[in-house]
């Protein structure tokens, strides 16, 4: 079992900055792959990126490449999202999720098999 707790979402002024973090419990967090989502009231739950847990890689949605960094600390069970240079498109409840390190498809909602509760981010123009 991997329970996941996002923080750090917030109000912010575009071309401003946040870092998310996704704090895990459980003993296996470390094997696995760790996703970060974004979704807006009656959208379909987006991929914004994520991060390997054997070797750290990471993978970004076109939208946010070069902007949003993610990072992981196996040793804190802790992975985070920095956001910088913030667009107002970027609002939306940001969700941390985890998913076997087994399977490949980033993107389908079904691969990840726990998620947290989700954070706010609201970008004002």
């Amino acid at each position: 079992q991997v329970q996941l707790v996002e923080s750090g979402g917030g109000l912010v002024q575009a071309g401003g900055s946040l870092r998310l973090s996704c704090a895990a419990s459980g003993r296996t967090f470390s094997t696995y792959d760790m996703g970060w989502f974004r979704q807006l009231p009656g959208k379909e739950r987006e991929f914004v990126g994520g991060i390997r847990w054997k070797d750290a890689g990471t993978y970004y949605a076109d939208s946010v490449k070069g902007r949003f960094t993610i990072s992981r600390d196996n040793n804190k069970n802790t992975v985070y999202l920095q956001m910088n240079s913030l667009k107002p498109e970027d609002t939306a409840v940001y969700y941390c999720a985890a998913k076997p390190w087994t399977t490949s498809n980033w993107y389908a909602h079904d691969e990840y098999d726990y998620w947290g509760q989700g954070t706010q981010v609201t970008v004002s123009s």
